[in-house]
């Protein structure tokens, strides 16, 4: 697919956006009442359901326990109904495995492990429906379950994905422009300090072009935490220490608008009550 099919003259995209536009996001917390933390999310035409347990134990062998901090454990799977390509997609084969490490190594940065020290965090995520940028929507989605299950963080982890088409940089690409041969840079950011939590690229890309990329990469991602942050004052939620929480049900008490301190840096201290 030439560049020229892939961006107009007037500047839109195949799906009718500007180059700089964010797809469509759409979000929901708690979908799970079994897990400690859930979330799903609608990128565009990517869907993905995210669930997360823990902190506890350490399951299996505990040789895999650091005394300084939390493991964090992150699988990644698609569904087959995913694609239009009807296949089997066992766990463990080799785009699964790299997409867990990449997902592992993007929360290590994020979450603060180093508060349960010899335990462990699951980070479950699933592709329902794949339209590019499976990565970020990933990211974005399990970052609102994490905050769901009141595990702190040190802020916000979003994830965008952006391609370079005639010298002009493409954010959140849809799996057409995906495939049509456009250069293509994934990029996890935690906005408020600017701080790179992963680049992923897959393919050449000409180190002049390289710095455009990732400026506009990391405006698209404080973009998207606009968004999340959004969805998570939207959600109908009370948070309350946890010692106060215990107080009240012995009380019978309820549990007060006011004491609602959203910081997920604070988040060790909260716990959500729906």
């Amino acid at each position: 697919m030439a560049g020229l099919e892939l961006l107009t003259d007037q500047g839109y995209r195949l799906d009718g956006r500007k180059a700089t536009e964010l797809r469509k996001v759409q979000a929901r917390m708690g979908v799970f009442a079994q897990a400690d933390g859930s979330a799903y999310l609608e990128q565009g035409n990517t869907k993905a359901l995210a669930v997360v347990y823990g902190p506890h134990e350490m399951r299996g062998s505990r040789s895999r326990a650091l005394h300084d901090r939390a493991v964090i454990n992150c699988q990644y799977s698609m569904a087959t109904f995913s694609t239009a390509e009807r296949k089997r997609r066992p766990h463990g084969d080799r785009k699964s495995t790299e997409m867990s490490l990449h997902l592992k190594q993007t929360f290590e940065a994020a979450v603060m492990t180093q508060l349960f020290p010899r335990s462990q965090i699951d980070i479950y995520v699933k592709i329902l429906q794949s339209d590019g940028g499976n990565y970020s929507v990933c990211v974005n989605a399990a970052t609102l379950a994490v905050i769901d299950a009141g595990i702190p963080m040190r802020d916000y982890v979003c994830a965008c994905t952006v391609g370079f088409v005639d010298e002009t940089p493409l954010a959140d690409l849809c799996y057409a422009e995906e495939s049509g041969g456009v250069s293509s840079l994934a990029l996890a950011l935690l906005p408020r300090g600017g701080q790179i939590a992963l680049v992923q690229m897959d393919a050449r890309l000409h180190q002049d072009h390289l710095e455009t990329l990732i400026e506009a990469a990391m405006t698209a991602c404080k973009g998207v935490s606009k968004v999340l942050d959004e969805v998570r004052k939207s959600v109908r939620c009370k948070y309350v220490p946890t010692k106060t929480r215990k107080l009240q049900r012995l009380l019978g008490s309820c549990c007060s608008d006011e004491t609602a301190p959203l910081q997920v840096d604070e988040a060790s201290r909260l716990r959500t009550h729906r």
